[in-house]
């Protein structure tokens, strides 16, 4: 199996998703979409306090793990599968 490969079939399981330094638990495979970015799409985290977000620009915030405050990545306003829903 080609390398890009195994991190497709990782990144798109089922499962819960947690932060790579602590494991806590931060997304679950039920809230994940496919979106035209080669990461995952998630439409909502597991609970409010997963992660802390900081305002980045007027449309998109930067997300931190909500326990060690790990970078995840950012969450997208007005980007996700419906009208109006955001895109972690």
């Amino acid at each position: 199996m080609v390398e890009k490969d195994k991190y497709l079939i990782y990144c798109f399981s089922a499962g819960i998703y947690v932060c790579s330094q602590c494991g806590h638990p931060v997304f679950s495979s039920r809230s994940k979409y496919e979106h035209s970015s080669p990461w995952p799409a998630f439409t909502e985290t597991i609970r409010e306090d997963s992660v802390t977000k900081m305002m980045e620009t007027l449309t998109a915030y930067k997300v931190l793990c909500g326990k060690c405050g790990n970078g995840l990545g950012h969450e997208f306003l007005n980007d996700g599968p419906e009208e109006g829903s955001s895109r972690f």
